[in-house]
């Protein structure tokens, strides 16, 4: 699957959850740099270059920031 930079562009708040805060960078995940308090990017399923967030995904975001910890499809940065 490929991977997304978290790049918001949403008015503030940021909602994680909005496909249109991601940017399409390939099937390799981008070095993003401890420590793990800020979201970086995401691997999901390609709906024409944006990502399919499902409500799974979604929560693994929430708990992956959370928790300050990397998971499958979550990866955070300093």
């Amino acid at each position: 699957m490929p991977w997304y930079v978290y790049n918001p562009v949403d008015s503030f708040p940021h909602n994680p959850c909005s496909p249109n805060n991601y940017v399409l960078i390939g099937t390799t995940p981008p070095s993003c740099p401890a420590p793990n308090n800020f979201l970086c990017a995401i691997q999901a399923s390609d709906n024409m270059g944006s990502p399919i967030i499902t409500a799974a995904l979604c929560q693994e975001i929430a708990l992956a920031l959370q928790n300050r910890i990397d998971t499958t499809n979550v990866l955070l940065r300093s």
